[in-house]
């Protein structure tokens, strides 16, 4: 048990954690290629025409997965904010710092594919609706996290005022999910729930399974791409990132 345990922690040092995350990036990297072509193979060309959205519905492929993994990064940066502050581990902020990009990127995706979705079903690019508005949030939530960071040139600093951002800003995400539950929305309600079977054809589920899968594979690979270059920053006066630079 007790072996297990410093194999676990030593993972937390960067000078670990840097090769480590060499060797995961191709792989994840491979991974995230076949599955959003097998996603979206299954979206484009296998999944039926809708019968009330027809085939305007298949955006759904990129919108709902990406909506996902918005809110999903953004619960992650929260957890390594959280263990940042507790046990004050470097590796925290640095991993915080990598998703933050990644994120927004998946929000502006969300929000990007939804205006794009809306506009043949309400008519309208953007309404101020409760679900929409709150995604806006999570993605401003996510540019001043990366200005904040920015704007302070000590990186623990930076790191300690990020995951107070981070963590302030956690609340916003079970809004973003119960909105429509809350609220009365344009939104249509969720197709998947933990609790209720899809209101969804099964291969349409299936493909958008393999999408979120495909976009997380991605959002790790390029997460630990952007993690290996902040350490390389911040580590530069180390003996081993002078060996492992060129790497």
């Amino acid at each position: 048990m007790s072996n297990s345990v410093i194999n676990w922690y030593k993972y937390a040092s960067p000078a670990t954690f840097y090769p480590l995350a060499g060797r995961l990036i191709p792989w994840f990297s491979g991974l995230s290629v076949l599955l959003i072509a097998w996603g979206l193979w299954i979206g484009l060309f296998v999944a039926p025409t809708d019968a009330q959205q027809s085939e305007g519905y298949r955006i759904i492929f990129v919108h709902v997965p990406a909506s996902w993994l918005s809110m999903f990064i953004y619960c992650v940066m929260a957890f390594w904010s959280a263990l940042g502050l507790a046990f004050n581990t470097r590796l925290s902020g640095m991993l915080t710092a990598a998703l933050a990009p990644t994120g927004a990127l998946f929000a502006f995706l969300s929000l990007w594919t939804g205006a794009l979705w809306g506009k043949p079903m309400w008519g309208a690019w953007w309404v101020w609706d409760a679900r929409l508005t709150s995604q806006l949030i999570l993605f401003f939530l996510y540019l001043g996290f990366i200005a904040l960071q920015s704007a302070i040139d000590d990186p623990r600093r930076a790191d300690r005022a990020g995951a107070l951002l981070a963590l302030v800003g956690v609340v916003n995400i079970p809004i973003i999910y119960f909105s429509v539950q809350w609220w009365n929305t344009l939104h249509q309600g969720a197709s998947v729930s933990l609790t209720k079977a899809p209101s969804m054809a099964h291969i349409m589920l299936e493909g958008m399974l393999i999408m979120a899968l495909g976009f997380w594979s991605y959002a790790i690979a390029v997460v630990l791409t952007r993690v290996r270059c902040i350490i390389l920053e911040r580590e530069l006066t180390n003996e081993w990132v002078k060996r492992n630079a060129v790497d």
